[in-house]
């Protein structure tokens, strides 16, 4: 019954989007830099953020205002982070103030995020000032949620929106999100803003479960550079506009609402994984055989975070041994005198490493394998059932060239 679908953000029953130029961004005034979602009616929200120790000022402002569970819009900048910035909490709340004044509801009510440099001043007043135009432009539509969806872009070359359909309780149920992220992206959140919108009726507390659920097979399970950023912000918002019975506990609705949520996710990982600052291939670790899903996730996410695999794979080189080695400082418990790798892609698949010995292997047909976009590290350790699949990118001359002068 799941099905992907157009329409992003605005794809749920009863939301609005807008993006538009305001001035945040005084470098490019062609480019969008400030997003405006905005609920009908009251929503059921949570959010889930960064684990860095250093927070920007609108992840604290954004916790605050989700306490109750509730939530009716999302204003968000990029060009700026407004993290370790002065005045950085009062122009968070001051961003909250003039959304809500357009929209006509409490300031408490909005969802605020920011993206950009760190440690510069966020030029409040071009956001105020630009606030009718932006609540102007709302609308229902693909164009609206698109825009939103390039007005929180940074380094990103490519925006990342996508909607799915479901039934729950005999209703049609929708859900769509946009997301950006780019570099500064590693497990426990990366540097990326998602804000996820649905029709579905669920309570705050069951949401939020279903969140946490979600960004843990999902957005933490893909790495482009191995730096956590101070502003990772994932944010759902759900009016309950479909119809269906209020979901308040686990059970048969529940499972529906948290695939669809999981496909929209992991789907809007792979998108920011894939556009890794500079990347040339989306760099996907599968490790099967664990005796657990745990030890399968940590085996994954340390290959795909190995700086070493991954100009590897930029360079179109078979070398397994980077992949047996990042396996091996990953912290995981495993027997390497039991582990298989493959690499496969749309041009095919190739042994190249069983019970921890290198095989012969067709070096050509290895090439032409990783010269693919998509490319695959298949492992097998053989001792159990479980697997975990994660998520990254090679890394190229590119990436020193877009953060060697990322302010200016």
């Amino acid at each position: 019954m799941l099905k992907f679908i157009d329409g992003g953000v605005c794809a749920a029953q009863g939301f609005r989007a807008a993006g538009i130029h305001v001035g945040v961004k005084t470098h490019a005034t062609w480019k969008k830099d400030v997003a405006l979602i905005v609920s009908d009616v009251e929503c059921a929200a949570a959010g889930v953020f960064t684990k860095n120790v250093v927070k920007s000022a609108p992840i604290h402002v954004t916790k605050a205002h989700l306490v109750n569970g509730k939530a009716r819009a999302v204003i968000a900048n990029s060009g700026n982070a407004n993290a370790c910035a002065p005045q950085g909490e009062e122009n968070a709340e001051k961003m909250c103030a003039a959304a809500a004044k357009a929209i006509g509801c409490a300031p408490e009510d909005m969802v605020v995020a920011s993206t950009g440099v760190i440690g510069q001043t966020l030029n409040i007043s071009v956001i105020e000032e630009g606030m009718p135009a932006l609540y102007a432009a709302l609308a229902r539509s693909d164009e609206a949620s698109d825009a939103a969806a390039h007005a929180i872009m940074t380094t990103d070359t490519v925006k990342k929106e996508v909607a799915v359909e479901t039934v729950i309780g005999g209703k049609t149920v929708r859900m769509g999100g946009i997301a950006k992220g780019s570099g500064m992206i590693h497990p426990n959140m990366g540097t990326m803003l998602c804000f996820l919108t649905t029709d579905c009726a669920i309570s705050p507390e069951m949401i939020k479960t279903a969140l946490l659920e979600t960004v843990n097979v999902s957005f933490n399970r893909i790495s482009v550079d191995g730096d956590t950023s101070t502003n990772d912000t994932c944010c759902v918002l759900a009016n309950g506009l479909a119809g269906n019975a209020l979901i308040t506990e686990k059970g048969e609705d529940y499972d529906a609402f948290l695939e669809a949520l999981q496909a929209l996710c992991v789907t809007l990982a792979k998108k920011m994984a894939s556009d890794g600052e500079g990347a040339r291939h989306l760099l996907t670790c599968t490790v099967s055989g664990a005796k657990e899903e745990a030890q399968a996730e940590t085996i994954a996410k340390s290959v795909i975070s190995s700086t070493l695999t991954k100009a590897a794979i930029f360079g179109a080189d078979a070398n397994w041994g980077r992949v047996l080695c990042a396996m091996g400082y990953s912290g995981a418990d495993f027997d390497p005198e039991t582990v298989d790798v493959s690499f496969a892609s749309a041009a095919g698949e190739i042994a190249v490493c069983q019970q921890g010995r290198g095989l012969p292997f067709d070096e050509d047909l290895a090439k032409k394998i990783l010269t693919e976009h998509d490319v695959e590290i298949l492992v097998d350790l053989h001792s159990g059932s479980a697997q975990c699949t994660c998520w990254g990118c090679d890394i190229t001359y590119d990436y020193i060239k877009i953060n060697g002068d990322y302010r200016t």
